[in-house]
């Protein structure tokens, strides 16, 4: 049998199959089709089967993470959407929390809309703060403002009123009307998509989720069709940004949950690498052709954030902490007003691609300055199979160096720089402006463009420790094939710890509980691959920003409290460097994870095979080398051909199908037994 994960991005999409029987791996990357994704992807599955010579029969897991949900939010391709909420608060979406990001720039653009003014509507309704009624939810009043909304041709409805995370009667009655009225609008409640407290958060959540629901049904409904037209019998799975996999079906009910889809199965896989060869500590730094992803392993674990800004939107949806940026492979150098050296966001993407491609771009990308040093290799990509023209970033790279006054390699060199400097910024907002040093940690390099990009980074960072995994360029893929079945579930009752009772937790968790059974049910997971962690969100009273606590494994008691009490003043003390001894403490929003397992990609054991790597040497080539002033000749080695125990002095260049590593002087790479590189600083 067959599992396959298929990772779609913005410039290639990257395809894993792993046979459970002999574990055999199959690898490649083709061009993503951005005009229809499921074109794409349903051509990669087939593509696959005919590769590896399988039947659709044999596939018993089919796996998929999908940029659809974050390119459409980004680009604002969301369907015309409207919003009813309690009177008085229709422009709450506006307002926001009246905090300026950019304190002194008085021309700072502010987040586009998503929903028109004239399309957000209050209606007389009103929950007092312990969820009894205030005012009667207003039906005539709704009625009229779903046919208003109806009128002007919305595709989707978030209703959002005020505390209908601890009474949903309201929001319940509303969506019976608007099944009545509007029986084929898209319908997003925030008693369903965020169940929790702040008002403003939870309606923005709200309304991502109806503005990409149709997308996303759209989406999932196309590649459903031609999955099955191709033979597959199992039903598909789509990743979310907690790093577990879900059904096609709650993927387009909860599209919000998808937006960050991509990422989470690389660091997801990079977790599973980290305990595999006993490095625990781990930043992952994901670099593709658009963007770079990083996020910080402490302990073999990513933090799960309960609530994020993405792109200018905050939503209050779990996700693994991961921070982007626009810094990829196919990012644009140019020079800004101020005739400085810029790179990215702007990106020439998979078409028309960077100058080397030859389709057409005459602005240098990365890749360009890339293949200009020839560290990366100047003929051809993907292992010979993509042929590029060296002259074309030449061409490119020359006239940005000649807006700057300076030399072709100064500027190829310059563009990298800045590269690194943009993606260590994001390294040190989530390690060091945490409490984590990151000379402490190894550098996880993966992506396409990740290995190529690391020993600059790790450099920059002072990290001795570089880890390359064995299929680098498609590790997203194949984190897919590494993730269980998972969902999340949340409720905000806001109870000091030293007042509240063991009865009154045990009550919250069995209703959060309830709901995990339900849905595993719905998925149909077996009792003996069921599980469920607790978490509590706290801080001292009076703050304003919560903390996440485990709550311990086994029936709750007094121990469960003083736990909980522990694990917040020390991780209190980790953020803050203090501890408020005396302060009253508040349980605030109370989290439960139910995770389904599943059968998982294994990594294989190899033997030793001694460290003279020269029989995966094969040529040579000048590469311009920092640390050796200029072009020096480097040996080129075939990452296929290399066996546990190899080792290789830099400088020194490591090809293969889906990326290329480089080795600087001053470094060594050695082989695990895995097939792991594992790049170190010379002492």
């Amino acid at each position: 049998m067959w599992r396959i994960g298929i990772d779609s991005g913005g410039t290639f999409t990257d395809v894993c199959l792993i046979n459970e029987n002999g574990g055999d791996v199959h690898i490649w990357k083709v061009s993503s089709t951005p005009d229809d994704p499921s074109r794409g992807i349903a051509r990669s599955f087939t593509e696959g089967l005919e590769r590896t010579g399988a039947q659709a029969a044999e596939v018993a897991f089919f796996g998929h993470g999908t940029t659809v949900a974050t390119n459409a939010l980004i680009q604002h391709r969301g369907v015309k959407t409207g919003i009813i909420t309690t009177a008085g608060f229709r422009d709450l979406i506006a307002i926001a929390r009246q905090k300026r990001p950019h304190l002194y720039d008085m021309s700072a653009d502010k987040p586009e809309e998503l929903v028109a003014r004239n399309l957000r509507i209050g209606v007389p309704e009103r929950l007092r703060r312990d969820g009894s009624v205030e005012v009667a939810l207003d039906e005539d009043a709704l009625r009229e403002a779903v046919r208003h909304l109806v009128g002007q041709g919305v595709e989707a409805i978030a209703i959002s009123f005020l505390y209908s995370f601890l009474s949903d009667a309201h929001e319940r009655r509303a969506a019976q009307i608007v099944a009545e009225e509007a029986p084929g609008v898209f319908l997003s409640l925030s008693h369903e998509i965020a169940p929790e407290f702040r008002e403003y958060e939870r309606l923005s959540t709200t309304t991502v989720n109806a503005y990409l629901g149709p997308v996303m049904h759209g989406y999932v409904t196309a590649l459903k069709t031609r999955l099955a037209d191709a033979g597959l019998r199992v039903a598909p799975h789509l990743t979310q940004s907690n790093g577990g996999v879900t059904g096609f079906d709650q993927a387009a009910a909860m599209s919000v949950r998808t937006v960050l889809s991509g990422p989470s199965t690389g660091v997801v896989a990079a977790q599973a690498l980290g305990q595999l060869i006993g490095i625990p500590n781990l930043i992952t730094f994901d670099m593709g052709g658009t963007s770079s992803d990083v996020a910080l392993l402490a302990d073999g674990t990513c933090r799960l954030v309960a609530e994020a800004e993405v792109h200018g939107y905050p939503l209050k949806t779990p996700m693994l902490d991961i921070h982007t940026v626009g810094a990829g492979g196919g990012s644009i150098a140019h020079v800004d007003n101020g005739g400085l050296l810029k790179v990215g966001p702007r990106s020439a993407g998979a078409h028309p691609g960077p100058a080397c491609y030859g389709q057409g771009t005459d602005e240098p990308t990365v890749t360009d300055a890339n293949v200009v040093l020839q560290t990366q290799n100047p003929d051809a990509l993907l292992n010979g199979q993509m042929p590029i023209d060296r002259e074309l970033s030449l061409a490119a790279v020359g006239r940005l160096a000649e807006q700057l006054g300076l030399g072709v390699m100064e500027t190829a060199d310059g563009i990298l720089d800045i590269v690194t400097a943009n993606t260590a910024k994001a390294i040190r907002l989530i390690s060091v402006q945490r409490g984590h040093d990151p000379r402490g940690y190894a550098l996880v390099a993966f992506g396409g463009a990740g290995p190529v990009h690391a020993a600059r980074l790790a450099a920059e960072l002072n990290m001795d420790r570089i880890v390359i995994p064995r299929t680098p360029g498609v590790l997203c893929a194949l984190g897919l094939l590494m993730t269980d079945l998972r969902t999340d579930y949340a409720t905000t009752r806001i109870r000091l710890l030293d007042e509240v009772t063991l009865d009154e937790l045990t009550g919250i968790f069995d209703g959060l509980t309830a709901q995990a059974g339900t849905w595993f049910d719905h998925e149909g997971i077996a009792p003996e691959a069921r599980d469920t962690a607790l978490r509590v969100d706290m801080r001292y009273a009076g703050q304003n920003y919560e903390i996440a606590v485990d709550l311990p494994v086994g029936p709750f008691g007094s121990h469960s409290l003083e736990a909980l009490r522990e694990g917040f003043q020390a991780r209190h003390r980790q953020l803050y460097g203090f501890v408020a001894e005396g302060d009253a403490i508040q349980m605030v929003t109370w989290r439960l994870t139910a995770t389904g397992a599943v059968p998982k990609a294994e990594m294989p054991a190899f033997p030793d095979a001694g460290p003279d790597a020269s029989a995966a040497k094969t040529g040579a080539r000048p590469v311009w080398m920092r640390e050796a002033g200029g072009f020096t000749d480097t040996p080129i080695y075939d990452r296929a051909a290399l066996r546990p125990g190899n080792e290789i002095a830099g400088p020194a260049i490591i090809d293969q199908l889906d990326t290329t590593t480089v080795v600087p002087p001053g470094m060594t790479a050695r082989v695990d037994t895995y097939l792991t590189l594992i790049l170190e600083r010379d002492a």
